[in-house]
């Protein structure tokens, strides 16, 4: 057996505390303990699941607002400034035709720098990795449990009596 003095020391170290286990546990309570382990296993994940897609949905949204944005610059800036730009440069001696294309073409450029930016942001979201190989890992481990068979009163097994879903 291990010794206590060193289980409290070790528990110490690592901030974990350790709970000493008796060796004659009955079955429901091994069921109650297996229960209650899975059960704070899966609050687990889907914690880590939530605090993954709250970041990406964070970063999707500063995307969508700066997407959004781009596209309400494009819509009013666009009569408004470009009228007064094509004026002003027709002020300089430059045909009204030409300078009506010099400021349509400086508004495609700033939405297609705003437009570049979104796409960097949304790019970004990704699935939550660290959930999905937890609940693969998860996944595995229970698949490769097998339940043990039961003795009847004659002192035999019978594997019949357990049977497995995945079967």
């Amino acid at each position: 057996m291990s010794d206590p003095d060193k289980q409290v020391a070790d528990a110490v170290k690592t901030g974990t505390v350790v709970e000493t286990v008796p060796a004659d546990r009955s079955l429901g309570q091994l069921v109650a303990a297996a229960t209650a382990e899975m059960s704070e296993l899966m609050h687990d994940e889907i914690a880590l699941a939530k605090a993954e897609l709250r970041q990406d949905v964070k970063r999707g949204a500063t995307g969508g607002a700066a997407g959004g944005v781009a596209g309400v610059f494009l819509l009013f800036s666009l009569p408004v400034f470009s009228f007064a730009a094509a004026y002003g440069i027709h002020n300089l001696g430059l045909g009204l035709a030409w300078s009506f294309l010099i400021v349509g073409g400086a508004f495609v450029v700033l939405a297609a720098i705003l437009g570049g930016f979104a796409m960097l942001k949304l790019k970004k979201v990704k699935p939550p990795e660290k959930s999905i190989a937890s609940a693969k890992q998860t996944a595995a481990v229970l698949q490769n449990a097998k339940p043990h068979p039961r003795e009847l009163g004659t002192g035999t097994t019978d594997s019949s009596s357990v049977a497995r879903s995945s079967a």
